[in-house]
């Protein structure tokens, strides 16, 4: 909704191409905006909604009349999209993956930050960009946090929401989106259990339920060895990685260490301190006691680096993004500018090089005396 918020805020005419998993929605959020588009006496097909698979979206990136593509998904997706886009040479703002990680330091209580990590791994079960997939607690609270954040966890409710299915809207976890994130999912906490990560709960598909519901899981012991460490998870799944020695540098390394870099938080008794480490983190945002507010102020730019993608949206770089930037000069105050004589063509000879040192020696010299001597030359040679 924001990309084409933006868009039409911008000035353009919006194609949105939904994924094939949300098509079932699209026609109600495209209602959306094209009513309140309309109530402001706007034309309502300024905003169109496209679905269908891999083809469609194909057709849209390289369509030459197609003037910006921005892409939320996966990287590898993001690389194909890169590529459908280049044949135009269109430019593009790639939202990729993530694997967002949240530090719980020594110097927090351990009880402010849970309700944060608790938000951050397991809202929308996890299918979310901003998602908390590596929760970085410093080893002297460590067993703290994980005595007081299990229970949390093991009372999450799990089921569908939905009045439409006899459900009373009382849960937490919903499903998965994609049918095969399941197997993704429970492949990465095998292979984590496998190379020694404890799992306190969860773990596997939630059996007492129909659909695609993969119960809320706690991993501990999560090492840079093991799949989960490096690979999106995108699930209702919290790995907790314990940093040793409470050491800044260490928790650093740890949260660096990663292909990705979407979004970062950090929990601390010091926001000095926090804002101290935070800024050696290699991602395109972060949060100081606190989750996800990057997002929710749409006046920050939103975006991350490396296999996260590039460019941004929101903030006044995400609209400047969605228009043609151009530099236009022209004269004013009556001014009228005109090329100086010694260096309009043909150059005169004896003038022409001496006025060029003096103009340059007035703009871009250091000295007062020298800026001087400048408007001397150009007095001078003029």
């Amino acid at each position: 909704m924001n990309h084409v918020i933006s868009g039409l805020m911008a000035g353009n005419a919006v194609v949105g191409k939904v994924s094939e998993h949300a098509s079932w929605s699209s026609q109600f959020f495209g209602s959306i905006i094209q009513e309140a588009l309309k109530v402001n006496d706007h034309n309502p097909d300024l905003a169109q909604i496209v679905t269908g698979m891999a083809e469609a979206g194909q057709a849209l990136v390289s369509d030459p009349l197609v003037d910006k593509v921005i892409f939320t998904g996966s990287t590898p997706i993001g690389r194909k999209v890169m590529q459908g886009a280049s044949a135009n040479l269109t430019p593009v703002i790639l939202e990729l993956g993530g694997k967002d990680a949240m530090v719980v330091m020594d110097d927090v209580n351990v009880d402010t930050a849970i309700p944060w990590v608790m938000r951050g791994c397991f809202q929308n079960s996890g299918q979310n960009c901003v998602g908390v997939e590596r929760v970085v607690v410093y080893e002297s609270v460590h067993d703290e946090f994980l005595d007081k954040i299990l229970p949390r966890v093991k009372e999450l409710r799990q089921g569908i929401p939905l009045a439409c299915y006899g459900a009373d809207g009382k849960v937490d976890c919903g499903s998965m989106i994609m049918p095969q994130q399941i197997d993704i999912v429970q492949a990465l906490v095998d292979d984590a259990v496998k190379k020694g990560a404890k799992l306190h709960c969860g773990g596997k598909r939630n059996s007492g339920l129909e659909g695609q519901f993969f119960e809320p899981t706690v991993l501990s012991g999560v090492t840079s060895e093991m799949e989960i460490f490096h690979n999106e998870v995108f699930g209702p799944v919290m790995t907790i990685i314990k940093v040793p020695g409470d050491s800044d540098d260490k928790c650093v390394e740890i949260v660096n260490n990663c292909d990705f870099g979407l979004g970062s938080s950090l929990f601390s008794g010091s926001v000095s301190r926090g804002l101290s480490v935070g800024r050696k983190f290699r991602t395109g945002m972060l949060s100081v006691n606190d989750y996800a507010s990057n997002y929710l102020v749409q006046s920050l730019p939103f975006g991350g680096v490396k296999e996260s993608g590039f460019g941004r949206f929101a903030g006044i770089e995400g609209l400047r993004a969605l228009c043609l930037e151009r530099s236009i000069v022209a004269d004013a105050y009556g001014i009228k500018t005109a090329i100086p004589k010694p260096i309009d063509y043909p150059i005169d000879m004896d003038k022409g090089f001496p006025f060029v040192e003096s103009l340059v020696q007035l703009f871009y010299s250091e000295s007062l005396l020298d800026k001087i001597r400048g408007i001397v030359g150009l007095i001078k040679f003029g």
